[in-house]
């Protein structure tokens, strides 16, 4: 008996791939994956509680260290007897160490005697372990000069440094080099207390003399194109020594009066000053002439570029030397403007601090009123 093949099958008709199922907050939630933003938003929380206890912690070891060096002062003190200050720290570290384990060295209670010594006042050192990590504390307490001293720690409170940050500044001796350091010691307390209840700086606070260009690796003999071409091959580090709040907007801004034009070499603008800053670069001596064509920048710039609720432009002259009787009879500060030397090669720390001292010293001399016998 033959068998009837069976009629042949239709070929089924290809399906459309499916499109690609994006899983819901409840089935990402089922299948045991959390939502993006949601986890974003508790990994936020989550920092944000670390920081906090991660400073309310530094403010509570800071505010302790300070109560301890003040206990032992007062027993140092209260003595009156030669070498009897390390016998006590030496015994009372043996005994916190046995008691509590590391963190009570003699080196330890030294610092804490040492903040106890710096910061006697307890509202100061409030304010401080605030803002300040006990790190940062520990390498300020140590600055003997306390304008020096007071400059740091309201830079650093400012512009929030880092503890590295903070020893590469001081290391740099950014406070001698600062204009605000050739003051007089009233004007100096004045503006760091202005700093300190305003949180605005002055331009002498910022400003400084000189500056150090040494990463532009410029050999001995240099153009002031060449010196430009390498500022802004390394405009990173140049901001960086400028200070904090400087941004970078032109390079050979050009400036048309009547019928000629002119350039600025370099504008920036200071967030923290709230300024445009025109910087000027000559090889060479400060000039007088200089001053003229400063102003006349400065008078353009103010006329046609400074916005609503600015402050009037601010301008650098950066040379390789200047003659300080000419500064002072030119009045520049009236001006606005800054005359500071800059080094292309970084002189050894000990001369460079030498130098700055003398600088300040003869600075501050001649800002003095004369005395009787002078007049007569």
């Amino acid at each position: 008996m033959t068998r009837t093949p069976p009629p042949p099958r239709r070929p089924r008709a290809a399906r459309p791939p499916k499109a690609p199922v994006h899983a819901t907050a409840p089935a990402a939630a089922a299948a045991g994956v959390a939502d993006a933003s949601l986890a974003g938003d508790i990994q936020r929380l989550i920092d944000s509680a670390r920081q906090r206890v991660a400073a309310a912690v530094n403010a509570e070891l800071t505010l302790l260290y300070w109560q301890v060096g003040t206990r032992i002062r007062q027993d140092v003190l209260g003595a009156q007897r030669a070498g009897y200050g390390a016998t006590v720290v030496a015994g009372l570290a043996r005994q916190l160490t046995a008691a509590y384990g590391r963190g009570w060295s003699e080196k330890q209670l030294w610092h804490c005697l040492r903040a106890a010594e710096t910061f006697p006042d307890e509202a100061t050192l409030s304010a401080l372990r605030r803002a300040l990590s006990w790190t940062h504390i520990k390498t300020l307490m140590y600055v003997d000069d306390a304008l020096k001293r007071d400059f740091y720690i309201q830079l650093c409170r400012l512009e929030g440094w880092s503890v590295r940050q903070l020893q590469e500044r001081m290391q740099s001796l950014l406070y001698e080099r600062s204009a605000i350091s050739r003051q007089p010691q009233a004007t100096v307390e004045h503006a760091l207390q202005a700093l300190r209840h305003d949180e605005r700086p002055s331009p002498a606070l910022l400003l400084k003399d000189p500056y150090v260009l040494d990463f532009l690796g410029l050999n001995d003999r240099y153009l002031e194109r060449d010196l430009e071409d390498a500022i802004l091959r390394e405009l990173e580090q140049f901001l960086l020594e400028l200070g904090s709040g400087f941004s970078f907007v032109a390079r050979q801004k050009r400036v048309q009066i009547d019928d000629d034009d002119f350039y600025i070499d370099l504008l920036f603008y200071n967030r923290k000053l709230k300024r445009l800053v025109a910087v000027e670069l000559k090889i060479g001596d400060f000039r007088p002439e200089h001053k003229g064509q400063m102003e006349l920048y400065l008078r353009w710039l103010a006329r046609h570029e400074q916005e609503v609720g600015e402050n009037p432009p601010l301008g650098i002259i950066l040379c390789t030397g200047k003659k300080q009787e000419q500064i002072e009879l030119l009045e520049l500060d009236k001006s606005g403007i800054h005359v500071a030397e800059y080094l292309t090669v970084l002189p050894p720390r000990e001369a460079l601090q030498a130098r700055l001292q003398q600088a300040i010293a003869a600075a501050r001399q001649r800002l003095l009123p004369p005395s009787p016998e002078d007049t007569e």
